[in-house]
């Protein structure tokens, strides 16, 4: 990611409860944010320019000017972009990581089975789509 570029959400495209989650994102954030699913090119490319394996697919990722973070401290950073009171759980940087780490992984492992998975990634709506680094 080049300096001075807005930061981006990397999520799983066929988890619905992380598409629900990206349009949940764009309906609080201050509009800065971008998006793309970890199956896209343009995903494995920022993954793997941060030294991160391509095919990572166990959480998502906030990638901005500084590194690319996942799990809980990728949620966190979220955080910071949304109004309040969701911008609010930037505090959770305060709890310890393996707490929120834990708490993070208990929901990836049942997400599929709680919400459910789609065929294909989630396609963005045209209002969406200049947020959208790729689709898949």
């Amino acid at each position: 990611m080049d300096e001075g570029e807005r930061p981006v959400v990397l999520f799983d495209g066929v988890c619905n409860l992380c598409a629900w989650s990206v349009r949940f994102i764009v309906a609080h954030d201050d509009g800065s944010l971008r998006f793309a699913p970890l199956q896209s090119d343009a995903a494995t490319d920022l993954l793997e320019r941060h030294d991160l394996d391509g095919d990572y697919f166990d959480s998502l990722v906030y990638v901005d000017s500084s590194g690319a973070y996942t799990k809980s401290d990728g949620a966190v950073r979220i955080a910071r972009h949304l109004d309040a009171p969701y911008r609010w759980a930037w505090h959770a940087r305060h709890l310890p990581r393996p707490l929120r780490d834990a708490a993070y992984d208990l929901l990836a492992r049942v997400r599929y089975r709680v919400f459910g998975k789609r065929d294909s990634c989630l396609v963005p709506t045209a209002e969406l789509e200049e947020r959208f680094l790729a689709r898949s």
